[in-house]
């Protein structure tokens, strides 16, 4: 039977040490903390319902409308479901507005799964093309332990949506649904990702064995026929040609015949997407405004390239995407969602939830955006549309509507409203039409050659 701890001699050893957390210490801060009444109150409260049910603001809640003086109305909400799906979910809610305003429909929704399936083989190839050009490097090194991590994650941003929509089309719900692995991506991409890194394995085995390029390259073709057979069972075949059948909201037949998935998208689309950027803000000292970036090693489609952004102050994100919504278009926005989010009630708003006054000390204030970044803090984790805003007196917004991809039955049936505060704070990107650019920041994006970031930045962060 083991002796009770003798805390007498514990804390004289701890005395002894200037590093150590000595007894004396905790007793003094129980002591104290007993003797607030607040301190109580706020663990009877916390231990009972959690740290956001307790730190709830309700009158700052009530704050936020659900009515809005701009605002794009579109069809029935989407839901990923257990997938890492949002930037496709996000991509393709700022399409099917175009679907359903040119055909008059009541509701559309593209096949979510369709995409998915091209992801996930263009990144198994675009991992692939990595292993192989980091063969001399060690394989414990930084950048190859990277490049295992999560070869073929869920998550996305815009320029590799736009990548795989330029080369395979779009689709109806309909002529590709979602399955199981669909809907819940977790084995399927535990066993992808366990057979990408088997074959990174046996492709720097064959290197260091003496194989030539070409017969390195017929060996990952080898494998990415593995990759589509595993992707086929998971998610289906999807269609080369398919029916097409929509009726508007008076029952009548607009749209009907066979087509390819391109030729569908340029047919009930018909975006210009290369008119499409991505602008970010990272205020952080390492990435000057009005340059252009892009992260070394991220994307999908390898004949695409990578992503590429222009960085502004958040206030110029917000006037692009207010001037996009008063044309009566979406706006695709790249988020770190989970902060001073309130996911019941709908509301992403700094003053909604009460941390800091919850717990009694700084939390939330004094840690600014930039420090976030710097500090592993805070990254862009989720993508939605915006699609609508409130403007004060002077025309700036005050609040954002949100259409979310996690169904109509969180929120306010589905839909969700983020302050113009918390806008700045956690929004990392937008996705406008390049014509509300000016001159010189149109330049920037289109001429300027970009600025190369580590593979590991925190603006290679993909929403999912």
């Amino acid at each position: 039977m083991s002796e009770s701890p003798n805390f007498t001699q514990n804390a004289a050893a701890c005395a002894c040490d200037a590093r150590a957390l000595t007894f004396g210490a905790i007793e003094r801060n129980a002591a104290a903390f007993a003797a607030d009444r607040a301190n109580v109150v706020a663990k009877n409260a916390v231990t009972g319902n959690g740290v956001r049910a307790a730190a709830r603001v309700p009158e700052q809640v009530a704050r936020n409308t659900t009515v809005f003086d701009i605002e794009v109305k579109q069809g029935d909400r989407t839901d990923q479901q257990r997938s890492g799906r949002c930037w496709m979910f996000a991509s393709l809610n700022t399409m099917r507005i175009r679907t359903i305003e040119k055909f008059n429909l009541k509701t559309f929704e593209f096949s979510q799964a369709y995409p998915l399936y091209w992801d996930k083989l263009e990144k198994s190839n675009w991992f692939f093309e990595n292993i192989l050009d980091t063969l001399d490097d060690p394989r414990d090194g930084r950048l190859v332990s990277f490049l295992l991590a999560d070869p073929v994650g869920d998550g996305g941003q815009w320029d590799m949506f736009r990548a795989l929509v330029k080369k395979y089309g779009a689709v109806p719900k309909e002529a590709m649904p979602d399955t199981a692995c669909a809907k819940n991506t977790y084995e399927m991409d535990a066993y992808l990702t366990r057979y990408l890194r088997k074959c990174a394995c046996e492709l720097r085995g064959a290197h260091e064995g003496g194989a030539t390029a070409d017969e390195l390259r017929a060996t990952k073709q080898g494998m990415l026929a593995n990759v589509q057979r595993l992707l086929t069972i998971c998610l289906g075949e999807p269609p080369k040609t398919f029916e097409v059948r929509l009726r508007d909201t008076d029952d009548k037949l607009v749209l009907s015949g066979t087509f390819t998935p391109k030729e569908f998208f340029d047919r009930a689309v018909g975006m210009q997407l290369d008119d499409y950027v991505s602008v970010i803000s990272a205020p952080t000292a390492d990435k000057p405004f009005g340059r252009t970036y892009t992260v070394d090693r991220l994307g999908n489609v390898v004949e695409a390239g990578g992503v590429r952004y222009l960085n502004l102050p958040a206030d110029r994100l917000k006037q692009l995407a207010t001037a996009q919504l008063k044309d009566g278009l979406p706006v695709w926005f790249g988020c770190d969602v989970d902060q001073s989010y309130l996911q019941k009630d709908g509301v992403m708003d700094l003053a909604a939830v009460d941390v800091d006054g919850l717990f009694g000390f700084d939390l939330d204030c004094g840690f600014d955006k930039a420090q976030r970044l710097d500090f592993g803090e805070s990254v862009m984790t989720h993508a939605m549309t915006l699609e609508g805003v409130n403007l004060d007196a002077n025309g700036a917004p005050t609040l954002w509507k949100v259409e979310n991809s996690w169904g109509k039955d969180h929120g306010k049936n589905g839909f969700d409203s983020l302050t113009d505060d918390w806008f700045g704070e956690y929004v990392y990107q937008v996705v406008v039409d390049k014509k509300y650019l000016t001159a010189d920041e149109r330049r920037a994006y289109e001429t300027e050659e970009p600025i190369v970031l580590a593979p590991w930045d925190p603006l290679g962060a993909l929403a999912d």
